[in-house]
């Protein structure tokens, strides 16, 4: 089996293959490690718990898991924090880079090529795929798209595919938890916060510091959703102060301030886009993570998604006889699960981004009320409602 990416999706698609007894080889883009990214995200605490069970992860992998997720909003006609609502909400907020190395150490069965990128994939008419680079060429009886949203694999089984942009942008950003005030440092080690404003919302809550570091030392990261900055005629704003901008009109005063603070870890910003293939596999490529289909981030589901892919992949493997067979048991899992988060991504971003509620106007009922209707009865280990 030959995965294309040496990410989060390629090191769990290998880990996946490994386990299955498949003979793995991971070409990675990158000549480097990846564990110094730093930016934060979330998987389901069920998720992660099985994930250190079959292996995938070490159980010293450090996090910081939560229990409650709280609205907030900016007190009319004053700088304060108003408290929305309140829901039970256990998350396990991980940091990129540690993921990935955990990960990566599990994934060490498999050959790993590093500064090897992919020049192009093939079919072999009689059977299996081709996977080409600078150094030459490699046959195997499954080719696994692990690479991401550009994926070259994915134009094989879908040509021409390109992610469909929202219209809205992400600041993503991670900063020192001495940046936090005590009382909010209180309420972030045991919740994520959502802080509604108008156009938009941010999403706060604090993960384990980079990898290398102390395993207790946190790091606050957020993510904040917008429309881009407008332009007179002829220019364009620079996106990275325009979110400072936003902070200062719409947050209360001491979330604007942690927003404003200089001492950022890392701070990144890109349009939100999303994405389907239409088959999750078409046997010998099957694809992986963002390659597979990428959602909106308000889902909180891309390297979720991309764990479960390779816990599905295990599954078919072991239970199938032939490769084929395993591949077409995978699309037939993935690819509606891939189109379900696509369109639920998409509802959650018309229902907190381009169709904001008057937030002065919420309480817990009504956002209680708001977002079960913004729901309708799709599924998200984020929101019980």
């Amino acid at each position: 089996m030959g995965v294309v990416g040496g990410s989060i999706a390629g090191c769990a698609m290998a880990v996946a293959g490994t386990r299955a007894g498949a003979d793995v080889t991971v070409y990675e883009r990158s000549d480097g490690a990846l564990q110094d990214r730093g930016l934060g995200i979330v998987i389901p605490p069920d998720l992660h718990g099985r994930l250190v069970e079959l292996g995938y992860l070490d159980a010293a992998m450090p996090t910081a898991p939560v229990a409650e997720h709280v609205w907030l909003a900016r007190s009319p006609g004053s700088g304060g924090t108003r408290e929305l609502a309140r829901q039970p909400s256990p998350v396990t907020p991980c940091n990129w880079g540690r993921l990935w190395q955990s990960l990566r150490a599990s994934a060490g069965g498999a050959r790993h090529h590093r500064g090897r990128p992919v020049t192009s994939v093939e079919r072999v008419p009689a059977g299996g795929a081709l996977i080409r680079t600078a150094d030459g060429e490699e046959a195997y009886d499954i080719v696994v798209g692990a690479d991401g949203h550009r994926s070259l694999t994915r134009q094989t089984v879908a040509p021409g595919l390109r992610p469909e942009p929202a219209g809205y942008l992400v600041w993503r950003g991670t900063i020192p938890v001495s940046a936090l005030t005590g009382r909010t440092l209180e309420l972030l080690r045991g919740a994520w916060v959502t802080l509604g404003f108008p156009g938009g919302h941010g999403i706060f809550y604090l993960i384990p510091g980079a990898a290398g570091g102390d395993p207790r030392e946190r790091l606050l990261a957020y993510a904040i959703y917008a429309s881009p900055p407008a332009s007179p005629p002829g220019e364009e704003r620079e996106p990275a102060p325009y979110v400072r901008e936003i902070a200062e009109e719409h947050f209360p005063d001491e979330w604007a301030g942690i927003v404003a603070r200089s001492e950022h870890a890392s701070l990144v910003c890109h349009p939100v886009a999303d994405l389907h293939a239409p088959r999750a596999a078409d046997p010998p490529f099957v694809l992986a993570g963002d390659a597979a289909g990428i959602t909106r981030p308000h889902t909180a589901s891309g390297a979720v998604k991309a764990l479960q892919d390779a816990l599905c992949l295990e599954r078919a493997l072991g239970a199938c006889a032939s490769p084929a067979e395993a591949l077409h048991r995978y699309t037939a899992e993935r690819t509606p699960e891939g189109a379900r988060l696509v369109e639920l991504g998409r509802r959650l971003g018309a229902a907190q981004v381009e169709r904001t509620p008057d937030w002065s106007a919420m309480g817990q009922a009504e956002v209680d009320t708001w977002f079960r209707a913004v729901l309708a009865g799709n599924r998200s280990y984020l929101y019980d409602y």
